[in-house]
C-alpha cells in the first residue's frame, strides 16, 4: 500500500523516535511511504488567530499531496490530523469553502479537487492493518501493562471524522495494543495540558500530573501515546511535573509504533528507544522477564 506521510512541525524536532518507529513498522507491513519535501506547517497554530490562514495552509498541503498522486495521507500528530481533516471536510461538504479558497490556492500556484483522504496513523493502522498485525506478531507482550492515552484531537470534533471512534471514550488505540497481547488498562480522558503550556505552565503541569499519577497508580509499565504534544507533557516535562507534585513518577512513555514494532519482532535498537527521555529499564526488564 502506498501512502503520503505528513510529519508536521513537532515530530521531526521533538519526537524523532516516533517517526523512526512508524517508518520501521510500515516497512514490516509492506507500506510504501512517499515523502513530500514541500509540506509545511498544517496551519493549526494559526487557527485561533486567523481561521482563514489556518484553512488555507491545510488546503495547500492537501493540494501538494494530490499533485504527487497521493490519495492516502497519513499523519503522526493529533493537531495536524484535526486541522487537515477539518479543511478537507469543509472543502468537500461546503460549496462556500471551495468558492472562497479555490482562487486563493490558484494565486499561489495550486489546485485541489478533494481526492485526498486524511487519517491519523493509529486510525490508518486500525482500518487497514489490524488483522495483519495480529497475524504477524512474533513476540507476545502479555507481561506488559500498558496505559493508552489517545489525546484530544484524534476523534474530536466527531462531525469532521464522520463518527469514527467515540470522541469521549476512544478505543482505537486500546484495541491496537490488545492485538499485541499486552494487558491494556482503562484510558484516562482529560487534556494533557499541552494547550495551555505556552501561557500558564503551572496549570499545564498540574493537568499532566493528574493523568500521570493515575497511570502510575494503575500499575502500568508504560503510558502509550500517539501525539507528539502529549509526549511533550507526559515525557519531556515529566521531571517538571514531578517537581510540581513533590513526588517521583519515573513512568516510561512510549509511542504506539514502538510497541507494535516490539510485537512484530523488530529489534528495539531500530525503534528509537534510545531517544526516549524517561529511562526504559523497568519496561524492558518486565518485557524480558
Amino acid at each position: 500500500m502506498r501512502i503520503g506521510l505528513f510529519l508536521g512541525c513537532t515530530v521531526p524536532v521533538r519526537a524523532i523516535n516516533y517517526e523512526q518507529a512508524f517508518r520501521r513498522v510500515a516497512q514490516e507491513l509492506g507500506i510504501q511511504i512517499i515523502d513530500v519535501p514541500e509540506f509545511f506547517c498544517c496551519g493549526f497554530p494559526l487557527k485561533s488567530v486567523k481561521e482563514e490562514s489556518g484553512i488555507l495552509m491545510a488546503l495547500t498541503n492537501l493540494a501538494l499531496a494530490e499533485e504527487r498522486g497521493i490519495q492516502d495521507l497519513v499523519t503522526l500528530c493529533n493537531a495536524c490530523t484535526e486541522n487537515l481533516t477539518e479543511a478537507n471536510f469543509l472543502w468537500k461538504e461546503d460549496p462556500g469553502t471551495r468558492e472562497k479558497f479555490q482562487p486563493l490556492l490558484k494565486e499561489i500556484g495550486h489546485n485541489y479537487s478533494g481526492s485526498v483522504e486524511v487519517r491519523h496513523s493509529a486510525r490508518f493502522l486500525f482500518d487497514e492493518f489490524k488483522e495483519k498485525i495480529k497475524e504477524k506478531i512474533t513476540r507476545n507482550l502479555k507481561s506488559l501493562k500498558l496505559f493508552p492515552y489517545t489525546g484530544c484531537h484524534f476523534a474530536r470534533p466527531s462531525r469532521i471524522y464522520q463518527g469514527f471512534d467515540n470522541p469521549e471514550f476512544p478505543d482505537t488505540l486500546g484495541e491496537l495494543l490488545k492485538s499485541t497481547g499486552a494487558q491494556v488498562l482503562m484510558e484516562a480522558n482529560p487534556c494533557c495540558g499541552g494547550a495551555v503550556l505556552g501561557f500558564k505552565e503551572e496549570t499545564s503541569l498540574s493537568m499532566a500530573g493528574l493523568t500521570l499519577k493515575e497511570a502510575k497508580k494503575s500499575g502500568s509499565d508504560a503510558m502509550v501515546l500517539i501525539c507528539p504534544f502529549c509526549d511533550i507533557m507526559f515525557e519531556q516535562n515529566q521531571k517538571k511535573v514531578e517537581k510540581a507534585l513533590g513526588e517521583a513518577l519515573d513512568l516510561p512513555v512510549v509511542f504506539l509504533p514502538q510497541v507494535l514494532g516490539l510485537a512484530l519482532g523488530i529489534p528495539k535498537e531500530e525503534l528509537g528507544f534510545n531517544l526516549n527521555r524517561v529511562k526504559m529499564d523497568s519496561f524492558f526488564s518486565k518485557l524480558e522477564g
